[in-house]
C-alpha cells in the first residue's frame, strides 16, 4: 500500500524538467516512508534507480566494513569488480555505470555509511562535482533518519553548499491519508475506533500498514503492542535506542518528562533536576529534528509576533504510548496477560488519549482551517496559546488558536471524551476565554473539537461558532 505525499512526489517529478542532474536530500523519523517514497517515485516515473543502504554501526562495525557492504550491494547490481578499498574509488565505478539515461541513486541511511569515515562526505562531494553530475538526467538522493547528523554534515556544511535541488523532511501522513489504510471496510468503523488505532500509530505509514481493518480496535491494539510478537512491542528500541545509541538513556528521560503534559523549558530542567546547559539544548534540539517533539510558541496577540514564551510537546504517538504503558508492563505482555478488556482499564487511559487525540488534531491544523473557511493568507498566527499569570491578568492555555488578519481569533477546544460532551463544556470555556486577554478591536469565536459527540444542550447553546467532528478530519481532502 502506498497513501498520500502527493506533494513529496510532485516535488520529485519537478526535477524532470531541470536539464542538469539533481542533489536531493531526504530526512524523517524511521518507518516515516523515506526510501519507500523514491521507490515509488521511480516506479511511477519508470526511472532506473540503484538502491543502497548504510550498514546498521555496532561496536564492531568499521569504515572498511561498510565499504565491503556497499560494494556487496553493488554485485547485486551487477555492478562487479569494485574494490573496497576508498569511497572515491567505489563511487567513480558506481558513476560509471550512471554516466547516461534517466537514472536514480538512492544512499539510505546515509549517516550510517559515512559515520565512520571521516573522509566519506568529501570523496562523495568530489564524486558529484566530478563524475555524478556529468550525467544531466541523473538524480542523487540522500536519505537518513539521524536528522540532526544530515542537518549538520550535509545542510549546513560549506562543502554542499549550492549543490543541493532538494531538502525534503518527511512528516507524518494526514488523517485523510491515514483513513486510506482501513480500505473498503473504512466505511463501517466508525471513528472513535479509528483514533483508538492512531493514538498508538499517529500518522506513519509503517505502523498503520499493520493495521488489521477487520479487526476491533483493542484486538489490533492488543496484536501489534501487548504480544511480544508484535511489530510495536520493541519498536522504541529501533527507531530510539539505536537512533542515539550511548546517549539514548539521556534522551529517554527527555522524552519522559514530557509524557504527561508538554512543559517550558524551566519545567523540563526541574523535573530532571539538572542545570541549564548547552548539552541539554542540544538533546531537545535532536529530539525535535528526529521528530519526535516539536517546541510550540505562544505569541502576542497585539502585535501578532510570536514571544519567546514556549512549551516543549512529545508529538509522536507512538513514542508516548510505548513510554507510558508498554514498557511498564513488558513483563506482563511477555507473560501473556493481556487481553483486549485490560487495555482499556489502563490507569489514565483517557488522559493519554486527551493527549494522542490533541496531537493528531495540531497535526492536522490545515484540515481545521480549510472546515472553518480560512485562507492561508488571511491568518497571521495559529498555536497552542498560553499566557503567564502576572499582577495584571490571569494565566491561561488554549489547546489551538488561529489569529487572522481581520482581528478574528477562533479559540480551540480539543476535547475527548469517550461520551458526548455535556453542557460543563460552556462554563469550561468561558473561564478561558475570560482569563484570556484580548485586545479590544478583536472578535472571537469559540470552536469545539470532539470525537464521540456532544449533547444537545451544547449545540442548541449557540456558544459554539463551529462544532467539528473528528470523522470530519478523517475525510478531509487537504
Amino acid at each position: 500500500m502506498f497513501h498520500g505525499r502527493e506533494k513529496e512526489l510532485n516535488l520529485l517529478n519537478g526535477l524532470l524538467d531541470k536539464n542538469i542532474a539533481s542533489l536531493v536530500v531526504i530526512k524523517g523519523r524511521r518507518r516515516i516512508g523515506k526510501s519507500r517514497l523514491v521507490e515509488e517515485f521511480a516506479r511511477k516515473t519508470g526511472i532506473r534507480i540503484f538502491s543502497f543502504t548504510g550498514l546498521f554501526p555496532t561496536k564492531k562495525t568499521t569504515a572498511r566494513s561498510e565499504r565491503e557492504d556497499f560494494v556487496a550491494q553493488m554485485a547485486d547490481l551487477d555492478i562487479v569488480g569494485v574494490a573496497a578499498d576508498d569511497w572515491g574509488h567505489i563511487f567513480r565505478q558506481l558513476a560509471s555505470y550512471t554516466q547516461q539515461g534517466r537514472t536514480l541513486i538512492l544512499l539510505d541511511e546515509i549517516s550510517w555509511m559515512g559515520s565512520k569515515d571521516s573522509d566519506f562526505l568529501g570523496k562523495l562531494k568530489s564524486a558529484w562535482d566530478l563524475h555524478f553530475k556529468r550525467n544531466p538526467a541523473l538524480i542523487l538522493v540522500l536519505c537518513g533518519s539521524i536528522s540532526s547528523w544530515i542537518e549538520k554534515e550535509i545542510l549546513n556544511s560549506s562543502a554542499f553548499l549550492g549543490r543541493i535541488s532538494l531538502n525534503i523532511t518527511l512528516a507524518e501522513l494526514s488523517l485523510s491519508q491515514c483513513n486510506l489504510f482501513w480500505g473498503t471496510s473504512g466505511s463501517h468503523v466508525a471513528a472513535y475506533d479509528k483514533l483508538k488505532v492512531l493514538s498508538v500509530t499517529g500518522g506513519v505509514p509503517r505502523y498503520l500498514e499493520e493495521i488489521n481493518p477487520s479487526m476491533p480496535a483493542e484486538e489490533n491494539i492488543r496484536r501489534l503492542c501487548f504480544q511480544k510478537e508484535g511489530f510495536l512491542f520493541d519498536e522504541f528500541r529501533h527507531i530510539f535506542a539505536d537512533l542515539f545509541q550511548r546517549k539514548s538513556e539521556i534522551y529517554e528521560k527527555f522524552t519522559h518528562s514530557l509524557l504527561d503534559s508538554a512543559q517550558e523549558l524551566t519545567d523540563i530542567y526541574t523535573t530532571l533536576d539538572i542545570k541549564k546547559s548547552g548539552k541539554a539544548s542540544i538533546c531537545l534540539e535532536n529530539l525535535i529534528l528526529s521528530g519526535f517533539l516539536t517546541r510550540d510558541y505562544s505569541w502576542s496577540i497585539k502585535e501578532g509576533k510570536e514571544s519567546k514564551l514556549s512549551k516543549f510537546r512529545l508529538k509522536d504517538n507512538y513514542i508516548r504510548f510505548y513510554l507510558k504503558w508498554i514498557k511498564p508492563n513488558k513483563h506482563k505482555i511477555e507473560l501473556d496477560l493481556f487481553t483486549n478488556r485490560s487495555i482499556l482499564s489502563l490507569p489514565g487511559w483517557e488522559t493519554i488519549m486527551g493527549l494522542q487525540f490533541e496531537n493528531l488534531v495540531l497535526h492536522n491544523r490545515k484540515s481545521i482551517q480549510k472546515i472553518l473557511q480560512l485562507f492561508p493568507e488571511t491568518i497571521i498566527f495559529d498555536n497552542p496559546y498560553f499566557q503567564h499569570a502576572t499582577k495584571t491578568q490571569a494565566g491561561c492555555q488554549i489547546d489551538y488558536m488561529i489569529q487572522t488578519a481581520h482581528h478574528f481569533l477562533y479559540i480551540c477546544e480539543i476535547k475527548f471524551s469517550q461520551k458526548p460532551i455535556g453542557i460543563e463544556i460552556l462554563s469550561v470555556m468561558k473561564e478561558k476565554m475570560k482569563r484570556l486577554k484580548i485586545p479590544k478591536h478583536f472578535s472571537f469565536y469559540p470552536v469545539l473539537i470532539h470525537v464521540c459527540g456532544v449533547h444537545k444542550e451544547v449545540i442548541e447553546s449557540g456558544f459554539f461558532a463551529k462544532i467539528i467532528d473528528f470523522s470530519a478530519l478523517l475525510h478531509s481532502d487537504v
